[in-house]
């Protein structure tokens, strides 16, 4: 099914995801210092909701998870304020033009470091058409497959520098995707220098009105090497969740 946007063609039944599956294996990804996510039957006294059980006709699973530890996350600024803003309230649009870039993080001290430097570059380098970029989607390298499944606690991944994300920002980027479980540093004593910089939050008690209430990170994505950089339709799908952050789903359509 060919879609058209803006006089450009999508193809539809051509789906290319960069999300990562929700699993209760090992092979899901791990942040933040908590265990695998839990799918399992739900239990009434000798009743379980498990056909291979032969007690029911049904598949009945509670699952227990956490989006921004277990796997590919949408958040809203409320993920840093002290009020509550929602991921559902937050996101309503779910079809963007979007710029995938490619980038090698940079040493800094005991850190690995993606700067301004390397996004303006990044950005110029990328293949340009006549449209106004609403998502930015950044693949690190090395980019192993492992990447699917990596156990992130106490690793200090790569992080956004603050200078980096207010360039982001000021290139009016509403969304931002990135195969990291963090756009901040693992350890950074809770300044959450790049979170604050992309929503504009200057005060997370008493959120400033020029806060930008409808931008959303989306964090722990993996983009194959196989897809190139270079500009895309992204569908962003989320779950509605009246939470901070919601598992998500976005996708890429070839332009």
């Amino acid at each position: 099914m060919i879609a058209k946007i803006n006089n450009f063609e999508i193809d539809l039944s051509k789906p290319i995801d960069i999300s990562i599956p929700l699993t209760n294996t090992d092979k899901n990804p791990i942040a933040w210092y908590i265990e695998k996510p839990v799918i399992e039957p739900v239990v009434f006294g000798d009743w379980i909701g498990k056909v291979s059980e032969g007690k029911s006709s049904t598949n009945f699973n509670n699952i227990f998870f956490n989006p921004h530890g277990h796997g590919t996350h949408t958040e809203c600024l409320g993920h840093i304020t002290n009020d509550f803003y929602s991921i559902n309230q937050s996101l309503k649009q779910f079809f963007f033009f979007a710029k995938l870039i490619t980038i090698e993080p940079e040493k800094i001290g005991d850190d690995f470091v993606i700067t301004k430097e390397q996004v303006q570059k990044a950005l110029s380098a990328s293949t340009s058409l006549s449209v106004t970029n609403e998502a930015l989607i950044i693949r690190t390298v090395p980019n192993q497959k492992e990447k699917k499944s990596r156990k992130y606690s106490n690793t200090n991944p790569p992080y956004l520098s603050e200078d980096a994300t207010i360039f982001i920002r000021e290139s009016e980027i509403q969304h931002l995707l990135i195969d990291l479980p963090s756009v901040d540093k693992e350890h950074d004593e809770g300044k959450l220098l790049a979170h604050k910089a992309f929503w504009n939050v200057k005060d997370t008690h008493k959120v400033n009105p020029d806060a930008r209430f409808n931008a959303t990170i989306t964090e722990m994505i993996y983009v194959s090497d196989e897809i190139e950089d270079g500009n895309y339709i992204l569908n962003l799908q989320i779950a509605s969740f009246e939470n901070d952050a919601s598992p998500s789903k976005p996708i890429l359509y070839t332009i």
